[in-house]
């Protein structure tokens, strides 16, 4: 592993106070007068019966959902009513993310989709590059660089999701059930890379309905 790679990360204090969601105007509230506070340097499995809002929670947190009310912080900067490009420039320049399905661009390669968000956070392309090899090599994916995700295995399109999300360096690394898909040992490995992550003092939250893997984590928060 480079030294790029073993570098301490400082992480972001991730807060909510009061925080409530609905997704239409004077709908049902998923979630209501929420008060969380989430430390860096932890892994932070959100859990909770299905349609609890694990996975909204999650998305309000990394500023891909407007909270309906009340405020959500990283590191005490109030965030939620940011404009739209203010909050896509923090999501690209402090976190990554990764999704149950692996969300990526079937019409690139795997190299591509991997550097695909160290571009957009404006990282050089030969540093964006040399840093996706990196991870591809770790995560044993490096031979598959050149396919196209519909020519990997459910597994290993995982990891390339998991690359893209750790390409940057992210403070903050948000995960929707990303183990969801997947057998044990594949599982084992994306876990295992969060972990790491967070132990060099990035703040990792995962959403998830894995109460084995969630029991792994330095917290568990139940959303009810």
């Amino acid at each position: 592993m480079s030294v790029a790679a073993t570098r301490s990360l400082a992480g972001v204090a991730l807060g909510t106070h009061d925080l409530s969601f609905a997704y239409r105007r004077g709908g049902e509230r998923i979630l209501t007068s929420l008060n969380l506070e989430l430390q860096p340097g932890q892994v932070t499995t959100l859990t909770g019966a299905s349609g609890a809002g694990k996975s909204t929670l999650l998305y309000l947190l990394s500023l891909l959902l407007p909270a309906t009310a009340g405020s959500i912080t990283w590191d005490g900067r109030a965030v939620e009513n940011l404009p739209d490009g203010e909050r896509a420039r923090m999501r690209a320049a402090y976190s990554g993310f990764v999704f149950q399905d692996a969300m990526l661009d079937p019409s690139r390669t795997v190299l591509d989709n991997v550097c695909e968000s160290a571009l957009f956070a404006g990282i050089d392309a030969v540093v964006a590059r040399s840093r996706a090899l990196e991870l591809l090599e770790r995560f044993g994916i490096a031979h598959r660089a050149a396919h196209r995700p519909g020519e990997v295995s459910g597994g290993q399109a995982q990891r390339v999701a998991l690359c893209r999300a750790l390409v940057t360096e992210p403070e903050i690394v948000f995960g929707d059930e990303p183990t969801g898909n997947l057998d044990a040992d594949s599982a084992r490995i994306v876990w295992d890379a969060l972990a790491d992550h967070a132990a060099r003092g990035a703040t990792v939250v995962i959403a998830t309905h894995d109460q084995t893997l969630a029991a792994l984590a330095h917290r568990i928060v139940v959303v009810a």
